[in-house]
């Protein structure tokens, strides 16, 4: 599984992302990002950009994973 982050900057092919406070550097050539896209990073690439709903709605999953009270499966 991978975490959702949203395009804060982007130069050339780099942008800055941040994922959820954190914020890296990746590579964007691969997909077509814009400012405020969420992305999947994998290997300092971007792989896949996301819906913002289905963005959230995992990124809120996650929250409640690392808070440890992910809802039953």
């Amino acid at each position: 599984m991978a975490i959702p982050g949203k395009v804060l900057e982007i130069e050339g092919d780099d942008a800055l992302i941040d994922f959820g406070g954190v914020r890296r550097k990746a590579n964007v050539s691969l997909v077509d990002a814009k400012l405020g896209t969420y992305v999947i990073v994998h290997a300092g690439f971007a792989i896949q950009t996301l819906d913002p709903r289905e963005a959230k709605e995992s990124l809120k999953l996650w929250k409640e994973v690392l808070a440890g009270s992910a809802p039953d499966a």
